[in-house]
This record gives structure tokens, sequence and C-alpha cells, in this order.
């Protein structure tokens, strides 16, 4: 079934660009236009889409204040070149945000999350469920620490540490605590890309540097960020058999 979309966004070169990208799924029909928060009103209010394409900074009014407007909001996709921006669409319950340029694989990606949305959306539990499965590596995630908030890709992060009953998170210069245990992160992350290297550890296989043999047949794990982290002797076997031709 084809999907009305509305793109609201005070940039043309950013809209003929989204539209562009969205010519490769014809499930989704763009049927108008808006450049600032009044027109977008309008557009929707005359083509009832069932998704919008949403920029956060505009002249006037701010895509939040926007939405605030709205009696019925569609399923919303936000677009902005700002990520401070993540917690707050998250809390409105977008289904995405993409930071500009978007890249094609984030915009498949969001798209995904429409199908899979409409696909359950009889059952609340089960799109809660959608929500909460398995990340993919391209897929972005909201990390909180304190009143600091960041929008990091996965492929970013190099390493999870349990700390308690959190686990702090690393990338770029940052290391951040969420309220996570590293069972529930490894429930959820692509085994293929991350590896429980320990019981205190989860490493970005990709983020490897250097292997070296340790003690009691473990290996010594060298990561990006300078790291150092141990894989079990238990583990070592496994991460053998996986990087092994």
């Amino acid at each position: 079934m084809v999907k009305k979309a509305v793109i609201i966004d005070d940039e043309r070169l950013a809209r003929n660009e989204l539209k562009k990208l969205l010519s490769d799924y014809p499930e989704i029909e763009v049927v108008a236009e808006a450049a600032n928060a009044s027109e977008g009103i309008q557009r929707i209010d005359e083509f009832n889409p069932d998704l919008i394409f949403l920029d956060i900074q505009m002249p006037g009014k701010t895509g939040f204040e926007m939405l605030a407007e709205l009696e019925r909001a569609p399923h919303v996709i936000f677009t902005t070149a700002y990520d401070e921006y993540a917690l707050r669409a998250f809390e409105v319950n977008a289904l995405d945000y993409l930071l500009k340029p978007v890249e094609p694989k984030r915009l498949s990606d969001a798209i995904q999350k429409l199908e899979h949305v409409d696909e359950k959306e009889g059952d609340e539990d089960e799109v809660q469920h959608v929500a909460r499965g398995p990340l993919g590596e391209y897929d972005q995630v909201f990390v909180k620490d304190g009143e600091r908030c960041w929008f990091v890709k996965l492929t970013d992060i190099r390493l999870f540490e349990s700390v308690g009953n959190y686990a702090k998170v690393f990338f770029g210069t940052n290391k951040p605590l969420i309220l996570k245990s590293l069972n529930a992160l490894e429930e959820r992350l692509d085994e293929k890309i991350f590896f429980r290297a320990n019981r205190k550890h989860i490493v970005n296989l990709r983020m490897i540097e250097k292997v070296e043999p340790y003690f009691n047949g473990g290996l010594l794990l060298e990561i990006k960020g300078g790291e150092k982290i141990e894989v079990s002797r238990r583990q070592a076997v496994k991460f053998k058999e996986m990087m092994s031709l």
C-alpha cells in the first residue's frame, strides 16, 4: 500500500535531495512540500499524509511547535542538521531521526521501521517490541548521561563496559553511563559486530587494532581508543572460530 508523505523543510535543496532519495521507494508518494511550520500544517490538513519528513529548525515555529498544534499527527521522521534534539524527538515518539545530509542506508532503515509499525499497529505491545528489537549496524541510539545526550551510530561505539547496574559507552572521547545491563545490551546488539569478550565488556569487532595471546589461553584485544580488553578463555575459543577463515 502506497503511503502519502509531506516534506516540511525550509531548505529547498534539502527537500529536492530527499525527494530524489525517496524516488527509489515506490511505496512512498511525496504529495506535497512545505517551507515552514504554518505551510506544513496547511499541507497536512489538505492531504492527510501517512508520514511527514520534518525539519526542526525553521523560520517562525520549530518542528516540535508545529507538532504540538496538530490534532492528529502522522508518523514523523525528523530530518535535521543537528543532533542535540534527538532525545526530545524520542520523547514525541518520532519514527526516526535522520541527520543531514541524509544517508541512503539510514533512510532505508527509517522506511523499514514505518513498515514494521504499520504491520503491528493494531497491537501496542507488538509495536513496543518492534521499537526495541535487534539493532542493525547503521542504527543510531540515544545516549543520555545527566543533562547531556548524544545520538550515536552503533558503528562509532567501540566498547561497552559493565559498571554495576550501568554500562559505560565508549565513543570518541566520551564515556557516558547508561542504566542498562550488559546482558540486556547483548540481546539487542548484532553478534556479528559486537562481541562479548568477558563478563564486563562487549567490544566492536571492527574497532580491534591488535590481538595478542594472554594468560590461561585467553586473548588481549587492543581497541582503537587505546583500551586493552581481556578475552576470557571460553570466549577466546568462540572469538577464534568467528574470526578464522
